[in-house]
């Protein structure tokens, strides 16, 4: 990866962090204040916890050496959190869905992009050994 392309891929996870924390912020206060729409807690959890995460992951991919694993981390974790709260957001403001298994794969999702973020550090680990 080039550094131009870090410096894209990192100002991309942020402008996806902004817009993933307010719509965590917004859905946290509808769930405090909206009759019926408890359910949005855990996806608005989700949304906070990820936005945090994608400018962590942002910030050390602008000082790896190695930058390309932070870049499927990010991906991977954002479309997982967007697909599992987009799932949970459509049941319960829409009565719908945006597909079926939405929910489980986006969650599924999430998981791999925990794991490539582990994989990630423990390749930069390497690199900076040798």
């Amino acid at each position: 990866m080039t550094p131009t392309s870090v410096v894209r891929a990192a100002a991309l996870l942020a402008v996806y962090a902004g817009f993933a924390g307010a719509a965590g912020v917004a859905m946290a206060a509808a769930s405090a204040h909206g009759a019926g729409l408890r359910a949005l807690a855990s996806p608005a959890q989700l949304l906070m916890m990820h936005a945090a995460a994608s400018l962590a992951i942002a910030a050390v991919a602008m000082r790896a050496q190695r930058p390309s694993g932070c870049r499927w981390a990010g991906l991977l974790l954002r479309l997982g959190v967007t697909l599992f709260s987009g799932d949970i957001s459509a049941r319960t403001l829409w009565d719908g869905r945006l597909f079926p298994m939405a929910a489980p794969i986006g969650g599924s999702t999430m998981i791999a992009g925990w794991l490539v973020v582990s994989a990630a550090g423990l390749l930069e680990l390497a690199t900076r050994r040798g």
